[in-house]
C-alpha cells in the first residue's frame, strides 16, 4: 500500500514539474540572462518560496537528522552557522546583490573588484563545488528514503532522479526552477508543520524529558556542549556560515529579484524559517536516538517514519521530502551549469553569442547531472560532502569578497561596470588558491585569515601592475 502511494506521488510530481518546464521553456531560452536569472525581474513570492524550497532539501530533512542522531546537541552550532547564515546573508549581502543583474557571484567579484578572468574561473570552480555537493546529496537522500519506503534498491532510484532533475532543468532554466519551487515551497511549509507535529509526539514535545532520556542512553556529553571545545563550536559555525556566503544559488536568487528590497526580504524570511526548521530536524534525530540508540544513522528518518507515523502522515512526509529534494536539486543543477558556462567557459570564449551561451548551459546541465549521479552513488555522507565544499569555498572566496568590498579605491557606492577595489589580479589569485588549500588541510579559520592577509599583502606589492580594464560583463 505504502509503495503504491509513494510511486503515485512521485509520478504526479514529475508530471506537474515537466508541464511547468514545458510552459516556460521558450521564454527561458530567449536569452542567457533570462535562462540564468529570469531577466532580473522576479517578484517577491517567487524569490521567497524558491529560497525556502531550495534551502530545505533532502539534506535538511535527512542529513541533519542523521547528524543529530550521531553527534547530539554538539551538531547544533553547525546548523546555526549554516542556516543562520541566511539571515546574516540577508542583512549584509542580499540587498547589495539585489541592486545588480550579474549572473554569478564570480561576475560580481570580477566586475567590481579585480577584473581577472583567471580568478573568475577559479572562483567558479570553488563555488560550483558547493552546488555539485548539494546536488549529489539530494539524489543520495532520495535513494535512501525510497529504499526504505518501497524496498527498491537505492542505485536505480538515484539514477532515475538525476535523469528527472536534468530533463526539467534543461528545458526551462531558472524560470522552470522558480515556478516549480513555488509549488514545492508551499508544500514544504505546510507539510513541514505536519511532520514536526508528529515527530515530537513520542516525547510529548517535552525537550527536558528528551534530554533526560538521551543522557541515560548516550551519556551526559550527548546533551551538553560543555564537553565540546569552544574552537570546535566556532569552526562548525564559521564553516557553515562562510560556506553559505559562497553559495551561488543564493546570489543567483538575489540577482534574479526585481529589486534590492525583494532580495533582502525573501532571504530574511526564509532564513528565519529554516533555522527553526533545521534545528528541529536535528532534534528529531536526537529523538530517534532516545527510541533506538543502536540504529544505523543512515536510516534514522526512514526507520522513524515507518515505525512511529500513521500511514497517511508517512505519505505526507514523503511528499514533503520529495518536494524538498527536487526543489533543491533543480536549483543546484541550474546554478552549477550557469557557473560552468559563465565563469569557466565564457571568459575564455568571449565571442559566444547569447543563444550559444544558452546551448552551452543546457549541455553543462546534462554533464553536471551525470557527475552528480556518480558522486551520489559513491559518497559516504551527505553532510560530509557539504562540509568539504563549504570549507574550500568559504575559506577562500568569501575573505577575498569581503576584503575587496571594504578596501575601496574611492568613497562611492559600487556600480556595475566600475571597478572600485584596491585588490589586484595577483592578490586575488594567491589569496583564493592559498585560502582553499589551507582551509582544506588545516581548517577554515587559518584559511580565512591567510586568504584575507595575502589578498592585502600581495595586492600592495603588485599594485603598480593592477589593471582597470573595462568590464566584459553584460549589463541587462
Amino acid at each position: 500500500m505504502l509503495s503504491t502511494i509513494v510511486l503515485a506521488i512521485t509520478a504526479v510530481f514529475c508530471m506537474v514539474f515537466f508541464y511547468i518546464s514545458w510552459k516556460v521553456k521558450d521564454k527561458a531560452s530567449s536569452s542567457f540572462a533570462m535562462y540564468a536569472i529570469g531577466g532580473g525581474a522576479l517578484p517577491l513570492y517567487l524569490i521567497l518560496f524558491s529560497d525556502i524550497a531550495t534551502i530545505m532539501g533532502a539534506g535538511n530533512f535527512i542529513g541533519h537528522a542523521n547528524q543529530g542522531f550521531e553527534k547530539g546537541i554538539s551538531h547544533l552550532p553547525f546548523v546555526f552557522g549554516e542556516q543562520g547564515s541566511k539571515i546574516i546573508f540577508a542583512l549584509l549581502f542580499a540587498g547589495f546583490a539585489g541592486r545588480f543583474t550579474y549572473i554569478t557571484i564570480s561576475d560580481l567579484m570580477y566586475d567590481l573588484l579585480h577584473r581577472d578572468k583567471i580568478t573568475k574561473a577559479m572562483t567558479g570552480i570553488l563555488t560550483g563545488s558547493i552546488m555539485l555537493a548539494w546536488l549529489a546529496g539530494q539524489s543520495k537522500g532520495m535513494g535512501y528514503i525510497f529504499e526504505q519506503f518501497t524496498e527498491i534498491d537505492a542505485v536505480p532510484v538515484i539514477i532515475f532522479f538525476n535523469i528527472i532533475f536534468i530533463v526539467y532543468t534543461y528545458m526551462g532554466g531558472v524560470l522552470s526552477v522558480v515556478w516549480t519551487d513555488f509549488v514545492q515551497g508551499i508544500i514544504v511549509v505546510v507539510f513541514g508543520l505536519v511532520f514536526y507535529y508528529f515527530a515530537f509526539a513520542p516525547i510529548d514535545w517535552n525537550f527536558v524529558e528528551l534530554g533526560h532520556r538521551l543522557t541515560e542512553v548516550a551519556g551526559p556529553e550527548y546533551w551538553s556542549l560543555s564537553q565540546v571545545p569552544l574552537i570546535d563550536i566556532l569552526v562548525q559555525f564559521i564553516t557553515g556560515c562562510f560556506g553559505v556566503f559562497a553559495a551561488q544559488v543564493y546570489w543567483q536568487r538575489c540577482f534574479a529579484a526585481k529589486d534590492a528590497n525583494t532580495a533582502r526580504t525573501a532571504m530574511l524570511i526564509s532564513g528565519v524559517f529554516v533555522i527553526i526548521a533545521v534545528s528541529l530536524t536535528a532534534l528529531v534525530g536526537m529523538t530517534v536516538k532516545s527510541l533506538n540508540p543502536g540504529l544505523d544513522p543512515a536510516y534514522v528518518m526512514p526507520w522513524f517514519l515507518m515505525n512511529h507515523f500513521p500511514l497517511m502522515v508517512v505519505a505526507i512526509v514523503f511528499a514533503l521530502i520529495l518536494a524538498a529534494a527536487m526543489s533543491s536539486a533543480d536549483s543546484l543543477l541550474n546554478s552549477a551549469a550557469i557557473i560552468v558556462v559563465n565563469d569557466i567557459i565564457r571568459p575564455f570564449k568571449p565571442e559566444l553569442t547569447d543563444q550559444q551561451l544558452v546551448a552551452w548551459t543546457k549541455k553543462a546541465t546534462v554533464v553536471i547531472g551525470i557527475v552528480a549521479c556518480f558522486l551520489a552513488l559513491y559518497a559516504e555522507s551527505i553532510i560530509g560532502m557539504f562540509a568539504k565544499a563549504y570549507t574550500m569555498a568559504g575559506g577562500s572566496v568569501v575573505p577575498v569578497l569581503i576584503v575587496g568590498l571594504l578596501w575601496k579605491v574611492r568613497r562611492q557606492p559600487f556600480e556595475m561596470g566600475t571597478r572600485n577595489s584596491r585588490l589586484t589580479p595577483w592578490g586575488v589569485r594567491v589569496a583564493v588558491v592559498s585560502g582553499s588549500m589551507i582551509s582544506l588541510i588545516y581548517g577554515i579559520l587559518p584559511g580565512i585569515a591567510i586568504s584575507a592577509a595575502l589578498a592585502v599583502i600581495v595586492s600592495l606589492f603588485t599594485a603598480s601592475g593592477a589593471s582597470g580594464e573595462s568590464s566584459d560583463v553584460t549589463v541587462e
